[in-house]
């Protein structure tokens, strides 16, 4: 039988461009399982966010979104207004989204 002939040699060149792709790869699949692992440890849990127990919206507003700052809790509500509340839940004041 007939043995294969033997397939030659890479270029130097293209065998650096070889040896650079693969440590690219390898470098982008460590990068993905870093950024993966970072974002499962540190994701806050949902229940975590310290809001006030007796927090209550005027009456017909339903909550669309709402933002925590320093001293003071931003709503948003389904019918256009903005509700502002201190931390400790009281209301500050109602603005109108325009």
């Amino acid at each position: 039988m007939k043995e294969a002939p033997d397939t030659p040699a890479l270029p130097p060149g293209l065998r650096l461009l070889k040896a650079l792709v693969i440590l690219l790869m390898v470098t982008m699949i460590g990068g993905v399982i870093t950024i993966a692992s970072v974002l499962v440890t540190r994701m806050p849990d949902g229940n975590a966010i310290p809001l006030p127990e007796d927090l209550t919206l005027p009456d017909g507003a339903t909550a669309q979104s709402f933002t925590l700052g320093p001293d003071y809790i931003v709503i948003t509500t389904t019918d256009a207004r903005i509700l502002v509340f201190s931390r400790d839940g009281t209301f500050r004041k109602e603005l109108p989204l325009n």
